[in-house]
């Protein structure tokens, strides 16, 4: 199975239908100009923009029960930044690494990384996308949503990372083997990390309704090489169980790196040692991870502000010469039920 997903993982990209697969609105018009190559290398600033964020399927769960889809291109327009941290300006330039959580799968994951590429008037196919699972299992009922339609679009669940082609390669040996996540079992006690578990089967949720919920918490890296100078770049995207807010688990009878649920893989961690510049970004589901828990990987922490409501459980850790932000590194307008942060890397 994992041969099947790893070669899915880093196929060419097909040009996607874009109202077919999210069913969003037409694209805007691009900017003005003539569209550039996918094999142009853009990178005279020699800055490495990156962004973290849990996209939701792109549908967002209100407080009175509702739920709103949002389009490929107005969840673009909430996250991406200029320099001084603000939104839809003319200053905004095109990312080269999005690391997202909670997609549907393949199909979603190519679909916005190509009306990404629309947005800044490049050719679909400038931005690849690889994800865990290509394919994921449903799972779950309403997903929170009055209307069910809507809940059926969270069903599927899995985690990415999109990168731009024109600033960054990828060897099809630079992507790591999925990991998963660890927890505690309900009912389980904790006992200082005693009763953790991976979470994946047997271990997972038990009923027909949560199979496969285990899914949406497999993890994956790759390592990029940036073109213009040869620098290797490691990205990870995890997202931990709920579970871990309360009892932090990363495997059996582990509870993580600084106790708090997070680890990495043993392919992730071959990719990281090998790599120049890392981002890690992180739904963990768990408050209170310090900006130094990274720091034996040599990355710290970027961004302070809850995330997700009243609380902080998205975390986007970079080493580098990280540029200083006037909005703490994250974007208070995402149109996400989490605020996305970012990281500009000079290099």
């Amino acid at each position: 199975m994992l041969t099947r997903h790893r070669s899915a993982l880093v196929a060419a990209l097909a040009v996607v239908a874009l109202g077919t697969a999210l069913g969003a609105p037409a694209l805007g018009t691009p900017p003005s100009g003539p569209a550039r190559s996918a094999e142009t290398v853009v990178a005279a600033d020699r800055v490495l923009r990156v962004y973290n964020n849990n996209i939701e399927n792109l549908v967002v769960n209100n407080s009175d029960g509702s739920c709103t889809r949002i389009s490929g291109p107005d969840h673009l327009t909430s996250i991406l930044v200029d320099d001084a941290g603000r939104t839809g300006t003319s200053g905004v330039v095109a990312p080269d690494i999005l690391i997202v959580q909670q997609v549907r799968g393949t199909g979603q994951a190519e679909a916005y990384a190509d009306q990404l590429s629309a947005k800044f008037g490049y050719p679909a196919g400038s931005y690849g996308a690889i994800v865990a699972w290509s394919d994921p299992e449903p799972w779950g009922s309403t997903h929170k949503c009055s209307s069910q339609s809507l809940g059926d679009l969270k069903k599927k669940q899995t985690n990415g990372i999109i990168w731009n082609k024109r600033t960054l390669s990828l060897a099809s040996g630079d992507v790591s083997k999925y990991w998963s996540a660890g927890w505690l079992k309900p009912g389980t006690a904790y006992d200082n990390g005693a009763g953790c578990t991976l979470y994946k089967p047997p271990n997972s949720d038990p009923d027909s309704t949560d199979f496969y919920k285990w899914k949406r918490t497999s993890a994956i890296a790759a390592r990029f090489t940036i073109k213009a100078t040869g620098t290797s770049v490691f990205a990870a995207t995890m997202h931990l169980p709920q579970e871990n807010r309360q009892n932090a688990c990363a495997g059996d009878g582990d509870r993580g790196i600084a106790n708090t649920g997070i680890h990495l893989g043993a392919d992730a961690t071959s990719l990281l040692n090998a790599s120049t510049i890392r981002v890690v970004g992180i739904d963990a589901n768990r408050t209170g991870i310090g900006a130094g828990t990274l720091s034996g990987y040599g990355m710290t922490g970027y961004g302070s502000k809850a995330t997700s409501g009243s609380s902080k459980i998205d975390y986007l850790f970079l080493n580098g010469g990280v540029r200083p932000s006037t909005i703490d590194h994250t974007v208070g307008g995402t149109k996400s039920n989490h605020l996305a942060l970012y990281g500009f890397i000079a290099y």
